[in-house]
């Protein structure tokens, strides 16, 4: 695969300014700037995808010349083309309440108390920008939630990191999921034994891609269309009949004949792996069919309004329109109680979910969370603060009583080793970023709260190659004329860039188990696939079997 080299990651030089007060014998910090290589974007590709998303948007017409010129020298912005997000490959990358006594008042690691004479932001930049320190004093700190009226992108507001990732894929009217992406489908199932081994299978798949695109491309050309595919797609409709079983068996030895067959499915995309479980269980037991309930929760609306007529009037051709709901809701708004037993789908939706910057004073070891900072021209400056919102700051205190204070921390546990790192020559005085799952533990409190009878099943990525830096990065990227665009960083033009995270499921299962006091197992997708797959029907002449090899990086979690 042709990997072309644009740019390098920003390597942070970090200083902290003297004052005449520090002279005297205090230490105070003032901000931080980094410097790094300069970064160049010659490549006509990346010109031409900056000029298209800076170009047929009113909210940027008026800056576009100048914001093109400043992102073609701030490694904010500088792409790297490589592998795309769900090309065939291995290493696949796209498809609380803290009870009394469990630690809750208990500080985590990394939480000492900063100095009452340091300052209350840090800074992270490049290229020594202007100072934005009034303008961080001034401007407005904003919702996702308070942006999802807006038809244009924010200008001279601040917000923090999870809501800034927030609104630039969900927001209802210029995100990435409510505009951008569009469901690769195969047409017909692939016939596995037919193939003679799993290159044949990489070059069917890649044939019938080509074609599919060939033919949006005749009806509306686009060259920023964001296409990508799904397990579900690539193995229908034998990834959905292993769901189905694993739901059925689970079913009859629980809550059968007393309670119906709820399913609720987060993330549903085109409703292919709804219509295969509802084709399997009606076609293998009648009973169980005549009590099954399928609920898809949708946020985007884009989606939500595509189920709504195609997905129905495939569901009802198939005679299943009886059985399906699909709301357009956000998950997180959820205020219905569900007392029944019930199972709930998600399938690639975790690594979507907003995530919070956190990184530490190598001197003090204190947590400071990333404040995203949005200019009048519509520049991004990314600043940091000692003062954790609620949110943040008890995601901190759930992980380490769940997992009791074992995990990974982006910067050396060892004094000596801090001491080392943060006097080298223009070391920094912060750590690495680390980003936080702090919507997927809202996620959990939601099922805790309004689904206490629920079974989840979810499967995500516990690995992704090229992140941007830091612990538990994501891969940023888009996608410019069938060509993949990464970026190294999370600040970027809102809604056209898909930002996925990898998912610490040693860490989420005990988070989860802790909020909502169930039992887990975690799985590789070989082992569910193995435990309730026909896995003959997806082995080639060869022997060799896609649906066990691909996907390596995944893992599933399922409550017992």
């Amino acid at each position: 695969m042709l990997e072309l080299e644009l740019g390098h990651p920003p390597t942070p030089l970090v200083r902290s300014e003297k004052t005449k007060r520090e002279k005297k014998g205090f230490r105070l910090r003032g901000p931080l700037i980094a410097r790094s290589r300069s970064l160049t974007m010659d490549s006509p590709i990346v010109t031409q995808l900056f000029r298209q998303l800076f170009r047929h948007h009113p909210a940027c017409q008026a800056q576009s010349r100048r914001n093109l010129a400043a992102l073609a020298t701030t490694p904010t912005t500088t792409p790297t083309i490589h592998h795309g997000r769900r090309l065939p490959s291995h290493q696949q990358r796209r498809s609380l309440t803290t009870p009394s006594g469990s630690g809750a008042d208990r500080a985590p690691r990394g939480s000492k108390t900063l100095k009452k004479n340091e300052s209350n932001w840090q800074q992270r930049t490049a290229l020594f920008p202007q100072d934005m320190t009034e303008e961080y004093k001034r401007y407005p700190m904003v919702t996702a939630d308070e942006l999802r009226g807006r038809k244009d992108r924010p200008r001279r507001v601040k917000m923090l990191m999870r809501d800034f990732i927030e609104d630039s894929l969900y927001n209802p009217n210029y995100g990435y999921f409510s505009k951008q992406v569009v469901i690769f489908t195969p047409g017909e199932p692939f016939h596995f034994p037919s193939l003679h081994d799993e290159m044949e299978f990489h070059s069917e798949l890649s044939k019938r891609y080509v074609e599919f695109e060939d033919g949006l491309d005749a009806e509306e050309p686009s060259d920023t269309r964001q296409l990508w595919y799904t397990p579900t797609e690539l193995f229908r409709p034998y990834y959905g009949e292993a769901i189905a079983r694993y739901l059925m068996a689970n079913y009859k030895l629980t809550t059968y004949p007393y309670h119906d067959l709820i399913i609720y499915e987060m993330g549903a995309g085109r409703g292919t792996l709804m219509l295969n479980i509802l084709d399997y269980i009606r076609e293998v037991d009648p009973a169980v069919y005549a009590r099954t309930k399928f609920k898809i929760i949708e946020i985007s609306t884009q989606l939500a309004t595509l189920q709504n007529s195609q997905l129905m009037r495939s569901a009802a051709s198939r005679g299943h329109a009886d059985k399906v709901e699909i709301i357009n809701q956000s998950i997180f708004d959820w205020t219905q109680p569900v007392p029944s037993p019930c199972f709930f789908l998600a399938f690639e939706v975790f690594d979507n979910f907003a995530h919070d910057v956190i990184r530490y004073d190598l001197t003090t070891e204190a947590p400071m969370q990333g404040v995203v900072l949005i200019s009048d021209e519509g520049d991004f400056y990314e600043f940091y603060t000692p003062d954790l919102d609620p949110v943040a700051s008890r995601f901190l205190r759930v992980r380490d009583a769940a997992t009791d204070g074992q995990y990974k921390l982006p910067y050396p546990t060892n004094r000596l080793a801090r001491w080392v790192a943060a006097n080298r020559p223009f070391a920094p005085n912060l750590s690495t970023p680390e980003y936080i799952p702090t919507r997927l533990m809202q996620f959990f409190d939601v099922l805790g709260r309004y689904f206490p009878a629920h079974r989840l099943l979810t499967s995500d990525f516990h690995s992704l190659p090229e992140a941007v830096p830091g612990l538990n990065a994501p891969i940023v990227q888009t996608r410019f004329q069938r060509r993949p665009v990464p970026v190294t960083t999370p600040l970027v033009h809102q809604g056209y860039f898909d930002i996925m995270f990898p998912t610490d499921f040693r860490i989420s299962e005990a988070m989860y188990q802790v909020i909502t006091g169930k039992l887990t197992r975690v799985l590789t997708h070989e082992e569910f696939m193995r435990r309730w797959a026909y896995i003959e029907e997806t082995e080639t002449k060869s022997g060799e079997n896609p649906l066990l090899t691909w996907y390596k990086n995944a893992s599933v979690l399922l409550t017992v």
